[in-house]
C-alpha cells in the first residue's frame, strides 16, 4: 500500500553567477501553479542571507502520489528541468516525512 502521509520537499539550489533574478521571475510561475495542485499544501520559495545565489524551497505535499504528480506536470518539467536546471551549479533535493509526535 502507497505511503499516505504527507511528505515535505527541501531543495537547496546554487544558482549561477548573474542568473538569480532569471531563477526567481520563473519561480514565481511554478509558484502559482504549484499552489493550484490538489495535492499541494504549500510552496515556499527562499532566498539565502548569506549568499543571495543560494535558493531554498520548502514544499509540502498530501502524500507520495501528490508529489509524483507535481513532478510529472508539465510545467515542472518545461520550466524546472528545461530552463531553470540549466542555471544552477547545484542541485540538492531531500523528501522527508513529518514527525508526527514531534
Amino acid at each position: 500500500m502507497e505511503n499516505q502521509n504527507q511528505v515535505h520537499v527541501f531543495a537547496t539550489w546554487k544558482v549561477k553567477e548573474g542568473q538569480v533574478e532569471n531563477v526567481l521571475n520563473i519561480l514565481k510561475t511554478v509558484h502559482d501553479e504549484s499552489i493550484q495542485e490538489n495535492g499541494n499544501l504549500f510552496y515556499k520559495v527562499h532566498q539565502s542571507n548569506s549568499d543571495k545565489n543560494i535558493i531554498l524551497l520548502f514544499e509540502g505535499y498530501t502524500n507520495e502520489t501528490a508529489v509524483a504528480a507535481h513532478r510529472n506536470s508539465s510545467y515542472f518539467q518545461n520550466l524546472i528541468l528545461g530552463h531553470i536546471v540549466p542555471l544552477l551549479d547545484n542541485r540538492e533535493i531531500v523528501l522527508a516525512t513529518p514527525v508526527p509526535y514531534l
